[in-house]
């Protein structure tokens, strides 16, 4: 008997096991949708912001007259932001 009862508490141990790996699957997919969701709209957010950065940087350029230095000067930093953005955005998608 005794050895019966060992086997039904393993038993149901596994059981247990299992419950809570299945438990522990949905919650990983349901955290992977969300993640993927997250990294889109961080995507469009830094798209948005690219964007709008581009069309502050125009604004100003055209809204005054810059030498040429400055003009360079700024163009270097649109560039800088971007590359720092596309890095994010790679980081993120691993």
């Amino acid at each position: 008997m005794a050895k019966t009862n060992q086997i039904q508490q393993v038993a149901d141990k596994v059981q247990l096991l299992l419950k809570h790996y299945h438990e522990s699957q949905k919650n990983l997919q349901k955290l992977f949708k969300e993640n993927a969701s997250l990294q889109q709209q961080l995507a469009d957010k830094n798209d948005q912001v690219a964007k709008l950065q581009q069309s502050v940087e125009a604004l100003r350029l055209t809204s005054s007259n810059l030498n040429e230095d400055v003009k360079k000067d700024l163009e270097k930093r649109i560039n800088t932001y971007l590359r720092e953005i596309d890095n994010c955005i790679a980081l993120l998608n691993g």
